[in-house]
């Protein structure tokens, strides 16, 4: 009798192994459903920056209003007829734009 009951569950327990940890098993499925859910968050964040970014093209190809922006903000520039005014921030305040208000060295 104990034989019979020992062979049942070990049969058992060879039927149950694939189930949890074989190519299809339960632990597998769930690392991928996890897999897949943080894959699913990082392709909204791409989406989400991708569509910045193409506003961001179209915006300088239909208009003159953002290059003038970004080369005022990035590289400092200015209209002809414009002046250019620096404020020099007190020591130890940082300037909320480098181009248009570097900081000065402590000396």
């Amino acid at each position: 009798m104990r034989l019979i009951i020992y062979s049942m569950l070990g049969l058992l327990i060879v039927i149950q192994y694939p189930l949890w940890f074989g190519q299809g098993g339960w632990l597998k499925a769930y690392e991928l459903e996890r897999q897949l859910e943080a894959q699913i968050q990082k392709n909204k964040a791409l989406e989400i920056r991708n569509n910045k970014l193409a506003g961001d093209v179209k915006d300088l190809k239909e208009g003159t209003r953002a290059i003038e922006e970004r080369a005022r903000s990035e590289h400092g520039m200015i209209k002809e007829g414009e002046y250019f005014v620096q404020i020099v921030p007190k020591d130890g305040m940082q300037s909320p734009n480098p181009v248009t208000a570097p900081s000065v060295p402590k000396q």
